[in-house]
C-alpha cells in the first residue's frame, strides 16, 4: 500500500508539473496551432527517466520506494503520450496530415533520442 501511495503522491506532483511546462511553452510561443508544449513535456521527460535510469543501472542510487515515487509516480504523470495521441488524433481529424506526421515524428524520434542522452550523460557522471 505504500508503494501505491508513493505513486500517487508523485503522479500528482507529476500532473501539476505537466501542466504548467506544457502552458508555458504553448504561452512563450504565442499559443501555436501544433502542441509544442507537449513535445516539451515528452522530450524532457524521456531524457529525465533515462539519466535516473542510467544512475539506478550503474550506481544503484535510489531505493524500490524512491524509484516507484520518481519514475512511475512524477515521471508516469508528467509524460503525456495519452494527451501526444489525443492531439495527434484532432490533427488527423483536421485533415492536418503533415502537421500530424511531424508531431509522430518529433514525439517518437526526440523522445527517444533524449531518453538515450540521458541514459548516457548518467554515465559521465
Amino acid at each position: 500500500m505504500q508503494l501505491a501511495l508513493l505513486v500517487g503522491v508523485g503522479g500528482f506532483l507529476g500532473a501539476i508539473l505537466r501542466y504548467f511546462m506544457s502552458g508555458w511553452v504553448q504561452d512563450l510561443l504565442g499559443k501555436p496551432y501544433w502542441p509544442y508544449g507537449t513535445l516539451a513535456v515528452n522530450v524532457l521527460g524521456c531524457l529525465v527517466l533515462g539519466f535516473l535510469v542510467g544512475l539506478v543501472e550503474v550506481r544503484n542510487v535510489f531505493s524500490p520506494e524512491v524509484r516507484s515515487l520518481l519514475f512511475i509516480g512524477v515521471l508516469g504523470g508528467f509524460t503525456t503520450f495519452s494527451t501526444f495521441g489525443v492531439e495527434t488524433s484532432a490533427l488527423l481529424r483536421d485533415g492536418a496530415l503533415t502537421s500530424a506526421a511531424a508531431n509522430i515524428l518529433l514525439q517518437v524520434v526526440l523522445g527517444v533520442g533524449a531518453a538515450m542522452m540521458g541514459y548516457y550523460l548518467s554515465q559521465l557522471t
